[in-house]
Formats: C-alpha cells, sequence, structure tokens
C-alpha cells in the first residue's frame, strides 16, 4: 500500500510537470523542484548512458532498471504524457478564458519556488548574489526574447526538442517558451495534433539528446557547485516572473493554421494599463487570492515534505 501511495505520488508530480511544460513561461523543471524530486530526476536520467553500455548491453536488465530508477522514471512519464494529451486543451483555454487568474497563480507557484530553492542551500553567502542577480538577468533577457518564424525542417525539429528539453529540466526556463522564441511552438503542436509520427520522432529524439547530455553534466555540476548553481537556478526563477506576470499587452500577432489571429509577442504592462487596452477589468483582486493560492500550494507540499521526512525518521528509530 505504501508503494502504491508512492507511485501515485510520483504519477501526479509527472501531471503537474507535464501540465506547466504546455504553458510557454512555466518550467517543469520548476515543478519538480517544488515536488521535491528535482535531484532525483537528474540523477537518474545522468545514469541511463554509462549504466546502459555498462548494464543494459551485457544482459543485466535487472540492474539497468535498478541504476537508472527505472520505476520512478517511466511512473512520472506516464504522468507527463498523460497531462500533456489530456490537459493540453485545457490549460490553453483557460488562459484564454481566464489569462489574469491563471498567470497570477503561476506567479504565486513561481515566487514561492524561489523561496524553497534558497533554503536548500548548504551555506547563505552575501557573494551568492551575484550568481543570483547574473540568473534572473539572463532569463529576464531571454523572456524580452522576439518569437521568430522558422522553416520547420527535419533538422530544425530535432534540434528544437533538444534546446527545449534542456530548458525544461531548468528551474525559471520554459522549454514551450524557447519553442516559441524559435517559431517552433506552432509547428511542434501541430505535429502532436495532426499525430505526424516523422516529426514527433525527430523532435522526441531531439529531447532525449539533449536530455541525456545535458542532465549528466548538470548532476556533475550540482555535486561540485551545490550552492552556485542553487543560486543560478534562483535568478533564473526570478527573472522568469516576467513572463508570467498576469497583466500582459499583446503588441505582435500571428495568424494560425485556421486563420485565427493568436497572441506572438507580449509585454509586461501595469493593471490599470492592461484594463485599458484590452478593455477587460484588472480583476486585481482575484490575482491577489491566486497568487497566495499558488504561494499556499508551494509552502504546503514543502510542510508536508519535512513531515514526512521526520516521520520516517521516528519510525527508523534515528
Amino acid at each position: 500500500m505504501k508503494g502504491l501511495r508512492q507511485h501515485a505520488g510520483i504519477f501526479i508530480r509527472g501531471v503537474a510537470m507535464g501540465a506547466a511544460d504546455v504553458v510557454p513561461g512555466v518550467s517543469g523543471g520548476t515543478i519538480a523542484f517544488i515536488t521535491g524530486i528535482y535531484f532525483r530526476l537528474l540523477g537518474a536520467i545522468g545514469a541511463v548512458p554509462s549504466a546502459f553500455f555498462l548494464s543494459f548491453v551485457r544482459g543485466h536488465w535487472r540492474r539497468f532498471w535498478h541504476e537508472i530508477d527505472g520505476t520512478f522514471l517511466v511512473t512520472l512519464l506516464a504522468g507527463i504524457l498523460v497531462s500533456i494529451a489530456t490537459l493540453a486543451n485545457l490549460i490553453t483555454r483557460a488562459l484564454d478564458t481566464y489569462p489574469v487568474a491563471l498567470w497570477s497563480f503561476f506567479f504565486g507557484l513561481i515566487v514561492a519556488s524561489v523561496w524553497h530553492v534558497l533554503g536548500q542551500m548548504n551555506e547563505r553567502r552575501w557573494w551568492l548574489a551575484i550568481p543570483v542577480a547574473l540568473g534572473a538577468a539572463f532569463a529576464w533577457w531571454v523572456t524580452t526574447l522576439s518569437a521568430s518564424q522558422v522553416d520547420p525542417g527535419a533538422l530544425v525539429f530535432f534540434l528544437s526538442g533538444a534546446l527545449a528539453i534542456c530548458a525544461m529540466i531548468l528551474p525559471g526556463l520554459s522549454g514551450s517558451f524557447i519553442l516559441l522564441i524559435l517559431g517552433m511552438y506552432g509547428p511542434v503542436l501541430a505535429a502532436v495534433r495532426e499525430v505526424d509520427l516523422a516529426l514527433i520522432g525527430l523532435f522526441l529524439g531531439g529531447c532525449l539528446a539533449g536530455l541525456l547530455s545535458f542532465a549528466r553534466l548538470l548532476g556533475v555540476v550540482l555535486r561540485k557547485a551545490h550552492d552556485l548553481v542553487l543560486a543560478i537556478l534562483t535568478g533564473f526563477m526570478v527573472g522568469a516572473l516576467n513572463r508570467v506576470w498576469p497583466w500582459q499587452e499583446v503588441v505582435r500577432w500571428r495568424t494560425s493554421s485556421g486563420g485565427d489571429q493568436v497572441p506572438l509577442e507580449q509585454v509586461s504592462v501595469s493593471p490599470m494599463r492592461y484594463a485599458e487596452v484590452t478593455g477587460e477589468p484588472a480583476q486585481i483582486t482575484v490575482a491577489i487570492v491566486a497568487v497566495l493560492a499558488g504561494l499556499a500550494i508551494v509552502l504546503a507540499g514543502e510542510w508536508l515534505s519535512r513531515r514526512t521526512a521526520r516521520t520516517s525518521l521516528a519510525a527508523s528509530g534515528m
């Protein structure tokens, strides 16, 4: 029963990561960090290349499965895929219908995540403010880049997958937003909707190549410079707040394949400016409630995680 609850918890985390990755501006890596599985995920992914050659090709399949934490990876991946398949349209409609409320909720999630990541540092030294500032500046710059239009050939699909997956596992950097900047967000979603297996395969191949190489590198760097990396990741999340600011003015549109006008480029504005340009109410009260809900979820999860850890230690007699 305990094992079933653990698997269900991992699956739900995957669902949350998949839902976040669908939204340009929100990182699945942030969700992994919030829910306490980030380092386990990096370790499992980073172990795949060496385990494949040292165990799998030699026929030691059980050892291979154990070395890559296979049950954890498969359960998490199942949650991500189920989420993308079932929640993508729902989240897209919610962003169109309730943009201020949903972006405010994500804003609250990320603000609380900054606090959570800072709490993971071994020592808080003054000089760590420098990488935090640099990470914030970089992420802020990324969120201000203009979306581009590219010719989505086979190589572009592969490289887009590699770049997007690297961003997805970094808290604060959104893989979906990277695709938007590259001009590949629409083509990738179109390939998924049309079940174009060739293009989907190329994109997933790029994701796999980027994931296996970057996750291992990131894991090594984290072991060598734990607090420095966390400071940079904290900065990434701070800078990403620009992208999830609830009040955005569309400054550039594009025509979808169906002939509809959809936002291509947006800038953060004040609530008053938002009401002026959109003709919609700023919904400041709704935004505050949604931000508080996002904060509460992260803080409640952190409290529950600490309580579970204390209970486990008490049960083991430590």
